[in-house]
């Protein structure tokens, strides 16, 4: 039986929010209840759940006048994010005050707020995506802007645009974050492991491309079609249970049958060991020379 502690950490590698509906096919009916009770899991309302740490109060957010921002700003979004910070994050005025015991609930930011955010309590979207790109590491901030993109609420060019004019510090970083964004990224794990990969010199990776032409194989998670290289994102809580590992089995298979070198990395290598996962990448890139085949 699934635990509400395994049900929250599904939940992170879902990127820290989710619908109830995909939680529960990767858990249980029985075992969300009991996580929304423990306070393992938080309800957000339109069928919505996400890790408890990451949504300030909105008392809080009001006795700074500042705005839920970053990754909190990202969750209020509605996106899915890759790590689950260890407060919740508030950007407030330049002018603020904020008392000790509000500095130890939240992480404070200081910054030029608009009156709509401080209205509404949350950055905006191109804001939010901006400030996590040039704040957190790439792959982080990459799951952000995917998601961002994903949820079709913002456009390349609007992101492009605002990281283009966003500070001067930071600013290099959050251009690449927006030029780098895909909204075919399927989750945040994938969003993870692509910022590895496009950190891998000589390799060239699109996420969520279709092998197999007119003898369709299926769809792989990141692809470098002039190298001939498929690299997929494992993890469990994207499986679920037994019959969609069987198929991926099976489809990784019929990829290398049809000449493609595929490569597979679990989420623990991603987030805990990522100098490792890109050592491998560096080696196989090395190791291949240009495919004929085509995607």
């Amino acid at each position: 039986m699934t635990t509400p502690v395994e049900v929250a950490v599904t939940l992170a590698q879902l990127g820290g929010v989710s619908t109830s509906a995909d939680l529960r096919a990767l858990t249980s009916r029985r075992a969300l209840r009991a996580a929304v009770a423990q306070g393992v899991v938080r309800r957000l309302g339109r069928g919505t759940v996400a890790l408890p740490a990451l949504d300030p109060t909105q008392t809080t957010v009001r006795a700074v006048q500042g705005a839920r921002s970053h990754l909190s700003a990202a969750l209020d979004h509605g996106w899915a994010i890759a790590v689950p910070p260890t407060r919740p994050m508030v950007t407030v005025p330049r002018s603020g005050q904020v008392s000790a015991a509000d500095r130890a609930r939240v992480r404070i930011f200081w910054g030029t707020l608009t009156d709509l955010e401080v209205a509404n309590g949350v950055t905006g979207p191109a804001r939010t995506v901006v400030d996590c790109a040039r704040t957190l590491g790439f792959g982080q901030a990459l799951a952000v802007a995917d998601s961002a993109l994903r949820s079709g609420g913002l456009t390349r060019n609007e992101l492009v645009a605002a990281a283009r004019a966003s500070p001067r510090t930071g600013r290099s970083r959050a251009v690449r974050v927006a030029e780098s964004a895909d909204p075919r990224a399927a989750n945040p794990f994938e969003s993870m492991l692509r910022g590895i990969a496009l950190d891998v010199p000589g390799l060239s990776v699109e996420p969520q491309v279709h092998i197999g032409g007119a003898e369709f194989i299926g769809a792989a998670d990141l692809v470098d079609v002039r190298l001939g290289i498929v690299i997929e994102a494992e993890s469990w809580a994207y499986h679920g249970d037994r019959s969609p590992f069987d198929r991926d089995v099976r489809r990784y298979t019929a990829m290398v049958r049809a000449g493609w070198r595929v490569v597979r990395f679990l989420w623990a290598d991603v987030y805990r060991d990522p100098a490792a996962v890109h050592a491998v990448l560096t080696d196989l890139v090395g190791e291949t020379h240009p495919a004929t085949q085509t995607a």
